[in-house]
């Protein structure tokens, strides 16, 4: 339930469409519903303006299903993300509801019932090599779900550079970028150079034995020349994804 649900529901018990008994239930797990295993954060949609996102390694799908169930409450009308999920999980939630869409790619599922862009501009996902998709993937598939433009452009890394190169205008016209790369994780830095935006770095563990599964393309951003390049963890395309959808709507 967002901002523009609890208004909707206020303005109904004052116009005598609804009873506050039914306001009430509506609004009785405000801020956070205990299943016992789980404290779903009804109130993060007002405060972050999307709703608390399921990480699934870790869970059952069992556990899955009765979070997704919450947040799927017929009063509320927020997206629904899930992500670290592989096919089990995606099984139990597709019979929960039909609208769940499984990414393969990026373990991520989807469930649309608000097609809604908030965002101002478009947000393009840079992938370095074939390799690194997957997590720019996660990415993507975050922004996206989170009411953005996104695009994308894969394996276009340093080692080619007239690939990335080829790709100019549709770099210069992105309010946001994500860029993903392993092994020495150059590509930031380049595409930084570039362009007057954001650019979110994402270390991924690609890479031969001294990139430290990620850990030395992670340092190379961190220390990145280009003064508009900001990093999070390896692998952590979720967590891109879900920063450029927030200066995105800015």
């Amino acid at each position: 339930m967002d901002q523009k649900d609890i208004q909707r529901l206020l303005e109904d018990v004052r116009a005598g469409k609804r009873s506050v008994a039914k306001a009430f239930e509506q609004l009785r797990h405000m801020p956070y519903e205990d299943l016992g295993f789980a404290k779903i954060d009804h109130h993060r949609v007002l405060r972050q303006g999307f709703a608390e996102v399921i990480y699934a390694k870790g869970k059952t799908p069992q556990q899955v299903v009765a979070i997704a169930r919450r947040i799927l409450r017929p009063q509320a009308k927020q997206n629904v993300l899930i992500t670290r999920a592989d096919a089990g999980i995606f099984r139990a939630i597709r019979r929960l509801n039909r609208a769940a869409e499984f990414h393969p790619l990026s373990g991520t599922i989807t469930i649309r019932r608000n097609r809604e862009i908030v965002g101002k501009g478009t947000i393009l996902v840079v992938a370095a090599g074939t390799s690194d998709i997957p997590v720019a993937e996660e990415a993507a598939v975050t922004a996206e779900i989170m009411g953005n433009k996104v695009g994308s452009v894969y394996d276009v890394g340093v080692a080619g550079l007239h690939r990335l190169l080829d790709h100019r205008e549709k770099i210069a016209a992105a309010r946001i970028i994500v860029c993903v790369a392993g092994m020495e994780g150059a590509l930031p830095s380049v595409v930084g150079g570039l362009v007057s935006v954001p650019v979110i770095a994402v270390p991924t563990s690609v890479g031969y034995g001294a990139s430290f599964g990620g850990v030395a393309a992670l340092l190379a951003m961190l220390n990145s020349c280009a003064s508009n390049v900001c990093v999070v963890n390896i692998d952590n395309g979720f967590g891109a994804g879900y920063v450029a959808a927030s200066i995105n709507r800015l």
